[in-house]
């Protein structure tokens, strides 16, 4: 996996860029929020303007991590933070300042919540960083992935993720993972280093 390459400060440094990050309000994140609200549609809807979309988003200025900062994906940047800390995995530090292109599947913080609602746990550091590290890597895909290269015209589309399992979606955008569904909510969100699509489900890499 790529992510062996790329070697965190620390994870004081970590927490670090967190926290500054947290307070920038950037111009470029306001404009790629601003579409995420205009691009929530019904999932019919969803499905339909997925399907119509016929190129790939230009590079955006600010980086993956950087956005889901930005926009309140705080429940998805502490994992990341978490399995960087317990496991040393560099990805903080892959997705800010790498840069390779990535798809980045991105579950909203009320996607982590009922997931701990459903295991009986309150918060991610309950769980294994191992299973942690391994759901993460199982919602990113090589690549630069706009809409139209995800969800298909017609049937189901495969996509195979860091993890090395795959998922499919169909052309609602509802995506059968190994072990749960879940639906691209929110789509084509252009960073420097990749493509963010919101999700409303954690993607489970097991049943």
């Amino acid at each position: 996996m790529k992510t062996k390459n790329f070697k965190l400060f620390g994870s004081l440094k970590a927490f670090i860029l967190i926290a500054v990050l947290s307070i920038m309000t950037l111009s470029c994140d306001n404009q790629e929020i601003q579409e995420m609200d205009e691009i929530n549609l019904s999932k019919t809807e969803i499905g339909k303007n997925l399907r119509s979309s016929n190129s790939t988003p230009k590079k955006g200025e600010t980086p993956i991590a950087g956005i889901a900062i930005n926009a309140g994906f705080s429940e998805l940047v502490g994992a990341l933070v978490y399995v960087d800390k317990e496991l040393d995995a560099g990805l903080v530090d892959l997705f800010m300042n790498g840069k390779d292109q990535y798809t980045v599947f991105a579950p909203t913080d009320a996607a982590f919540k009922k997931l701990y609602m459903d295991l009986g746990k309150e918060k991610i550091t309950d769980l294994p960083p191992a299973l942690v590290l391994d759901v993460l890597k199982y919602h990113v895909v090589e690549g630069r992935r706009a809409a139209n290269s995800v969800v298909p015209p017609n049937g189901s589309r495969i996509i195979t993720t860091l993890l090395g399992a795959t998922f499919y979606v169909d052309t609602n955008g509802m995506i059968t993972a190994v072990g749960n569904t879940a639906t691209i909510t929110t789509a084509n969100i252009s960073a420097s280093n990749g493509i963010i699509h919101v999700i409303d489900t954690v993607l489970l890499p097991i049943k």
